[in-house]
């Protein structure tokens, strides 16, 4: 009896391709870059299994283009990628992978904090250069972060992870949630707050939330001009939650302290100016990219992909009311 075909649309880590493997005919593609749209949808076309990324669009050319699929993977905890509706109405089992990288997320997270807020990036370029002329009192002082305010903008697994990475800085903490994150509240003293408050009292603003109409663009003109003038806005959850023309404006006329940024409106584009900026560390996506983090995505992933194949409940399953039809 052949074996299920899987199509894996670049390549994963070996641990995950070794689980398919085992039950599937697996083939991934050569290449270590995106596929451009006509070759996905060529590529799978007999798939029973597809493990893709954030950059493969999902919807319903996708699910037209696959004939024989049986369900899909997406190799990371984000899924605007996927039209999850679209799967429903047609029962396609969806699945991502959470948790596996929380927190190497808000470790980065914090990374990013402290490259902005006492300027590492910008005085790493400078040591390089060969210009600097020795120490001076006023030299390259940057911002404290005990004691200050810390904003965390989606309260789910990863804005708690960095939350709690804060307790060693003794900061107060604010955030804002759809829903109540008691552990923050009970553990962290933690204050639910609106919005705008949060915009204005915090001196360091992690973005941890989904993308949905509600949050893209919520960092916009608007919004920065509420942001103290020393804050430090840091994104390691979806590009377009931030309007980034918008962003190198605040950030160019000092609006706003300073900005660490992960994820991109555009990706893999950046705004235009965004990079000549000093006050704004710009890292190529590399929130999970730590060796147990993607190793940990790609035994999920496959675990997810074989359970759709064999009929059987996913791990972390999108749509999970498609079990009960």
């Amino acid at each position: 009896m052949s074996k299920p075909k899987v199509y894996v649309t670049r390549k994963i880590p070996d641990n995950g391709l070794a689980l398919l493997a085992e039950r599937c005919e697996v083939t991934v593609n050569p290449e270590d870059r995106p596929l451009a749209r006509a070759e996905l949808l060529a590529n799978v076309a007999e798939a029973e299994g597809v493990i893709g990324l954030l950059s493969d669009k999902i919807d319903a050319e996708f699910f037209d283009a696959a004939k024989k699929l049986k369900g899909y993977a997406n190799y990371a905890v984000g899924f605007d990628n996927i039209d999850v509706p679209e799967a429903t109405r047609r029962g396609m089992p969806v699945s991502n992978t959470p948790e596996v990288l929380t927190l190497a997320t808000a470790e980065l997270a914090w990374g990013l904090i402290f490259a902005v807020a006492r300027r590492i990036v910008e005085t790493d370029k400078i040591m390089r250069s060969g210009t600097w002329t020795g120490w001076g009192p006023l030299q390259f002082i940057g911002l404290d972060i005990t004691g200050k305010t810390l904003g965390i903008v989606g309260a789910g697994r990863i804005g708690t992870a960095v939350a709690r990475m804060s307790r060693g800085f003794e900061m107060k903490i604010c955030y804002v949630d759809n829903n109540r994150n008691e552990y923050m509240e009970k553990e962290l003293g933690a204050r639910k707050v609106e919005f705008d408050e949060l915009l204005a009292h915090a001196d360091f603003i992690s973005l941890n939330t989904n993308l949905t109409p509600s949050t893209r663009h919520m960092f916009n003109a608007a919004a920065f001009k509420k942001m103290k003038n020393s804050a430090v806005l840091v994104n390691t959850a979806r590009g377009p939650c931030i309007k980034e023309d918008d962003l190198v404006a605040a950030l160019s006329s000092g609006e706003i302290g300073g900005a660490g940024l992960d994820v991109y409106e555009f990706e893999p584009k950046i705004a235009q100016g965004l990079k000549e900026l000093d006050n704004v560390v710009v890292l190529p996506h590399i929130a999970s990219a730590t060796v147990s983090s993607r190793q940990g995505m790609a035994e999920l992933a496959a675990k997810n992909l074989l359970a759709m194949i064999f009929g059987q409940k996913p791990p972390t399953l999108l749509n999970p009311e498609i079990l009960g039809k």
